[in-house]
């Protein structure tokens, strides 16, 4: 029978267990999230549907005194899909153990951190679509049956040895859910996508942010950073501490509008929050492609950037607003974003 888990709703619960952490967030980024990470879903700020959606499932895997189903959540980077695993984590009253997708190379990579893994726990692989085939095809077992069969030796001396694994929870996470295979998407029993933040919810989320880090912030200010932070908690708590910097160099310590509106022209953020890197990429596409269509390998040259950069983190908010469409032929600016970079060329002729 498996262990029956505890409540831990609160920061009385143990910290996460981190094996390997995320590649994308500096070491900065990450004392710092775990710092303003609620601690409970009583805490967590948006995403609704998803988290009444997750109480349901939890609740009801503790009535039945059973791990909870493998969750998958995709969406952009930033909208809280780590902070997601730890919560659920701490609701089931298991250890979290965490991973990165493309640390694990090799099948043996995964059998000690499985092996290890007791009756509830949680293992959340983050950036899973990176993960190599032979290593996604080793944890079909271990997802399904419970079970993970391991080669030792080779040619004539080689034989397989199966391992019983106690029932866990993998919580996966991607920025790219059509990148993962059918028969790994297929083993997730639970599956949810972010979607980005509101104003309101990113000026909740700053404001609170504020008081754990002893900012004085004005609602004013927290407005601005709120309307800038292209819907995402990860882009407002950046942009929280660079005005922070700013606010006690140049300003008297308190960030208000005028603090903030300053602060966001000196980062070169824009009223939509946009950044170099989005207006470079929008003045690509309509400048030297003429509003494409162009593919992204194109852009990615013209810009000296990697592809995976384009696509995880300047396309999904372009597309949001509705600057940017993802063709067949390639990419094609709008009018609004010829319209916001001041481009007054005529529009490229329909495909045929």
């Amino acid at each position: 029978m498996p262990r029956k888990p505890t409540m831990r709703g609160d920061e009385s619960a143990p910290p996460a267990k981190r094996c390997v952490a995320a590649p994308e967030e500096t070491v900065e980024e990450q004392i710092i999230a775990v710092t303003l990470r609620p601690a409970g879903f009583d805490r967590y700020v948006g995403q609704k549907p998803v988290v009444e959606n997750l109480k349901i499932s939890i609740e009801a895997a503790k009535r039945r005194n059973e791990p909870l189903e493998h969750v998958l959540v995709h969406g952009p980077p930033g909208l809280g899909k780590t902070t997601l695993a730890n919560i659920i984590a701490r609701d089931m009253g298991a250890t979290f153990h965490q991973v990165s997708g493309p640390t694990l190379e090799r099948p043996g990579d995964l059998v000690g951190i499985l092996t290890n893994l007791q009756t509830g726990d949680v293992l959340f692989i983050d950036e899973i679509h990176r993960l190599p085939r032979v290593v996604e095809e080793f944890l079909y077992p271990a997802m399904e049956d419970f079970a993970i069969d391991f080669m030792v030796d080779k040619g004539a001396y080689a034989k397989t040895i199966k391992i019983s694994l106690k029932r866990f929870t993998l919580v996966g996470a991607t920025t790219r859910a059509g990148m993962l295979s059918a028969p790994l998407r297929d083993r997730f029993g639970i599956v949810h996508h972010l979607e980005y933040y509101t104003p309101d919810e990113l000026c909740e989320i700053v404001t609170h942010s504020a008081s754990v880090l002893g900012v004085a912030l004005e609602p004013g200010g927290a407005r601005e950073i709120a309307a800038r932070a292209r819907g995402t908690p990860r882009v407002a708590n950046r942009l929280l501490r660079r005005l922070r910097d700013y606010a006690e160099v140049r300003a008297n310590g308190v960030i208000d509008l005028s603090v903030a509106r300053a602060a966001l022209e000196l980062e070169r953020i824009d009223l939509l929050g946009l950044d170099s890197l989005d207006r470079a990429f929008l003045n690509a596409l309509i400048g030297q492609y003429n509003g494409g269509p162009v593919g992204i390998g194109a852009l990615a040259a013209s810009l000296n950037e990697e592809e995976a950069t384009l696509v995880d983190v300047v396309e999904p908010y372009l597309m949001q607003i509705g600057f940017l469409q993802r063709t067949a032929a390639g990419r094609r600016a709008t009018p609004a974003a010829r319209a916001h970079t001041g481009d007054r060329l005529a529009d490229p002729p329909r495909l045929l």
